[in-house]
Order: C-alpha cells, then structure tokens, then sequence
C-alpha cells in the first residue's frame, strides 16, 4: 500500500487523501447520527446558539466542508482515472465539492424550517365550531368546556357563553371571542 501511494504524484496524493479521510470522517458522523450518538461534541461549528433562530442558511459547516473535501476527492479520482488534464480535473473537482456544499446547506436549511413549536395559540379558535363536553351557564354565569379543533389538534377548553339559554352537552357551537384569560366565548352554531 505504501509503495502504491508513494508512486503517485503530489497531485493525485492531494485527491486520495482527501477522498480517503473526507469519506472516514463522513461515515463516522453518519454511523453516530444513526445510532444516536452526539456528533456535537466533535467541534461542530454547525450548532446554533442557544435561543437564535436567525442563522438561516449556513454555507461554511464542518459537515459541508467534510462533503466538500470527500466529494472533491472522489470527483478529482474519477477525472484523473478518465484521462482529464490537470485543470480540467482541478475545475470539475471543485466544481462538484461546491455542488456537494450547497445541496447540503439546503437540505439542512429547509430542514430547519420544519419546526414547529406547538404552542397553543388561543386566538386561533376564533371561528371554529365545536361540541360542548361539560354544560355551559346562560350569560356568562357558569363555565363550561368545549371540545374544538385548534390549530389542528382537537382539544377540551374552558368556554362561556353569552346566550340567553342553557347549551347542553353534545350541542354544536361556534368560538366568537377568546378572553384575555384564554376562556372561549361560544354561541350556539347556526350555518
């Protein structure tokens, strides 16, 4: 092995090294994000600071340097075993490192805009009918619980209720105001 990787020139030693160590650093990180290892602690200079949601898209990252340099230097073989000059092998090398980089960035940018913090925003109700669960007082005397889809999710909140009568267990209303408490206002539903 030795021999073999001292006959090469300087120029295809740059290529394999930084095909052999960019693909031994990739598959570590890889087999630690599978089994759920902290890739982290490895200098990761990806990790946003705590509370920041504004970093956005990230272009100069361990993990894309590291697909850059293994991307580099499998592209860099390839050309080189094709028979390419030394510039044309060079320009598609870097070319293809560079691609690598910016198809990461985007994965990992338009992965971040999947989150979702799933907090409950109240005012949300407005406007969604609902069934009553527990009895709700005429005007406003007595509080009651409603089950209404928010935000996706069905859920049983605390409702009052301006109208005149009784609204009974199993009765359609709909959300017309939210308190400043987070009670739901509710009248009962006519289309």
């Amino acid at each position: 092995m030795n021999e073999w990787f001292t006959s090469l020139s300087t120029f295809e030693q740059v290529y394999w090294i930084a095909a052999i160590v960019g693909s031994g650093i990739l598959l570590i990180l890889l087999a630690l994000t599978l089994i759920g290892g902290d890739v982290d602690d490895m200098g990761d200079v990806d990790a946003d600071v705590e509370g920041d949601t504004g970093i956005g898209f990230q272009f100069f990252t361990l993990k894309n340097l590291i697909g850059f340099f293994t991307i580099f230097g499998w592209s860099g073989i390839a050309c080189m075993e094709a028979g390419y000059s030394k510039g044309v092998t060079l320009a598609v090398s870097i070319g293809c490192g560079l691609l690598m980089m910016i198809v990461m960035a985007a994965i990992f940018y338009y992965l971040s805009k999947l989150y979702s913090s799933g907090t409950l925003n109240i005012a949300n109700a407005i406007g969604a009918v609902g069934e009553v669960y527990l009895t709700i007082g005429p005007n406003r005397s007595s509080m009651g619980k409603v089950q209404v889809r928010v935000q996706g999710t069905l859920r049983e909140l605390d409702a009052l209720s301006d109208a005149e009568e009784e609204l009974n267990q199993g009765q359609i209303v709909q959300v017309t105001q939210v308190t400043d408490n987070g009670v739901l206002i509710v009248n009962k539903y006519t289309k």
